[in-house]
């Protein structure tokens, strides 16, 4: 019994031993000094409290002055396509103008034709990041879900052509534009006709399929658990009724991404509808800006104003497909 009763008691003494090592630490009790008082408990949290804060406010002072810069050009252009003239040039600059006016964008639509560029530019990017989508993500279903003979090694091929820079192929695909068979005026081989210059479909040929579009599809689709395909080849589905009904609604988020990618780039284009494109009335936006600059003048108001409508459509794209965008940044990953 009281053998029994010592035990208990020495087990209690090192529980009561161990919870004041980690308590106040197990050099203080080995040498018999007594362990940190709260009051310097606390302030040794608030210290490191007080360095975590501090941290974290200079990231995000970091952060807020990368943003004023990248945004600064931009809340310029802003600014000044609703400023009078005279503050246009004002020295020192005027930031706010004193009196708000819409001169500009009325003179830019007035004495030019931008609602027509507008327009083509629409149809343009419209057309092409529909078609972009539809071909990328068919290709990226082939590649991730289906066998066929040499299936890595074209894949690794197309992958291989985002290294050739675009001015290397400028060339070869205004050709094979111009000798499209059987249009303006081409016969079936191509010749005595302009082919699909000037025209719309000329200038949405060269973006119909990217090779980004079918590497991101690919893989997000290869992420995809393939019990889902067996599942719906037992209820006797084919193969675009799999990719139609399945994949697809699965896919919105990289559609959304490959969407802003691709409206972006269309939109944004200016050497390939230069090319293609020689009558005022096929122009774009984007040539549409060049009228308002003349080699010893630039009218910058009505630049401006014309600017800031033609960045609209691609800001609204991304704010509202901003959910989607991250989503498929996040969720596409590399499997191979």
């Amino acid at each position: 019994m009281g053998s029994t009763r010592r035990f208990t008691l020495d087990l209690n003494e090192a529980n009561m031993r161990e919870i004041h090592e980690s308590t106040c630490g197990a050099e203080q009790v080995r040498s018999g000094s007594p362990g940190p008082r709260p009051k310097v408990l606390l302030e040794r949290r608030r210290s490191r409290l007080l360095r975590s804060a501090l941290a974290s406010a200079g990231v995000y002072a970091l952060l807020t002055a990368i943003a004023v810069i990248m945004a600064g050009p931009f809340v310029w252009m802003l600014l000044s396509s609703f400023k009078p003239n005279q503050e246009l040039f004002a020295y020192p600059p005027v930031w706010i103008p004193t009196k708000i006016t819409f001169e500009h964008f009325i003179n830019a639509f007035r004495y030019t034709n931008f609602a027509r560029y507008f327009l083509n530019s629409t149809i343009v990017s419209v057309t092409a990041t529909l078609l972009n989508l539809f071909f990328c993500s068919l290709a990226g279903y082939a590649f991730a879900r289906l066998d066929f003979p040499g299936k890595n090694l074209i894949f690794f091929a197309i992958l291989a052509t985002m290294m050739i820079p675009v001015y290397v192929t400028l060339i070869p695909l205004f050709i094979l534009v111009k000798r499209f068979p059987l249009a303006g005026g081409n016969n079936l081989f191509g010749q005595n006709g302009t082919g699909l210059i000037n025209t719309y479909w000329g200038l949405v040929l060269p973006y119909v399929v990217s090779v980004f579009g079918v590497f991101l599809t690919r893989q997000f689709f290869s992420s995809i658990p393939t019990e889902l395909n067996d599942a719906a080849r037992v209820d006797g589905a084919s193969e675009f009724a799999i990719y139609s009904r399945i994949y697809l609604p699965l896919s919105r988020p990289v559609l959304a991404t490959l969407a802003i990618f691709s409206f972006t780039g269309v939109w944004d284009d200016f050497l390939w509808p230069l090319v293609i494109t020689n009558s005022e009335h096929m122009r774009t936006v984007q040539l549409g800006l060049q009228i308002f600059r003349s080699q010893f003048l630039v009218d910058w108001g009505p630049l401006m104003a014309a600017t800031l409508v033609v960045t609209l459509p691609v800001l609204l794209i991304f704010i509202f497909n901003q959910r989607h965008f991250v989503k498929g940044v996040v969720t596409t990953g590399l499997k191979g």
